[in-house]
């Protein structure tokens, strides 16, 4: 029996679901039609479902959103856009609008950080990549982990990156975010001995192809222990960086 189960029978036994509620339960999500909320998935990988914004209406992000908050837990939603922020925020109280990275995050009463002693290093190579290294610092602070930012010490200056490389040496695992020519992570890679998570972006000229040029340079890096991402998906690495400190 998975823990999901044992937690519904156990609010059954108690009294809070009638038999009727708790079996609609068991099925481990919730129909509104345009979603199934998974509400099973934090039972099943330690963290609830995320509301991925791009493409849904603002009413829609509201109804998941609120659905999430009232079972108590911390909620993230990504690629929002100030429309659907300013909803949400005017119908639920203490949510934080990070308009630089797109997300929306609620923290409940009992939201505590998982793991104070390590930390996520978040590198960024300039400050036009800042909006997908924000995705995944609060991605990081959902999840309870502690992060700390290293912001534009891209290559065209790379004294900048030496100036602050025992800070980014203390650091658990590294998230590198870059675009142009993507070349930070490997010149990063080859400085430490942690395991450090390549962001492309799609910040560049002509050949850069909106950041397939620098997620390829990535994937073709010579520095050992590098692993890449989608193209700026600051989601995902500051969700596989908190899994990599959680073990």
């Amino acid at each position: 029996m998975n823990s999901y189960t044992k937690h519904i029978l156990a609010q059954f036994q108690e009294g809070v679901l009638s038999i009727e509620e708790a079996e609609e339960k068991l099925k481990g999500f919730t129909d509104y039609g345009f979603a199934k909320v998974d509400d099973a998935r934090v039972f099943r990988q330690g963290f609830p479902e995320v509301i991925f914004g791009a493409n849904k209406t603002p009413e829609q992000i509201t109804s998941i959103f609120s659905h999430l908050v009232e079972q108590n837990l911390t909620v993230l939603a990504t690629r929002i856009t100030d429309q659907a922020a300013e909803k949400v925020c005017a119908l639920i109280q203490d949510v934080n609008y990070d308009p630089a990275g797109r997300t929306l995050l609620y923290k409940p009463d009992t939201y505590v950080k998982k793991n104070e002693t390590k930390k996520i290093g978040v590198i960024c190579a300039g400050t036009s990549d800042i909006p997908v290294a924000r995705e995944a610092e609060v991605t990081i602070d959902a999840m309870g982990h502690v992060c700390q930012s290293f912001y534009d010490i891209g290559v065209a200056g790379i004294h900048r990156l030496f100036n602050q490389l025992e800070e980014i040496r203390s650091c658990d695992v590294l998230l590198v975010v870059a675009g142009m020519e993507g070349a930070l992570p490997s010149v990063v890679g080859g400085l430490v001995s942690v395991p450090l998570i390549a962001v492309p972006t799609s910040v560049g000229y002509g050949t850069h192809m909106n950041g397939i040029t620098s997620l390829l340079s990535m994937l073709n890096t010579c520095a050992s222990g590098v692993t890449v991402v989608n193209i700026d998906n600051g989601f995902g690495a500051g969700y596989a960086a908190s899994l990599m400190v959680r073990v």
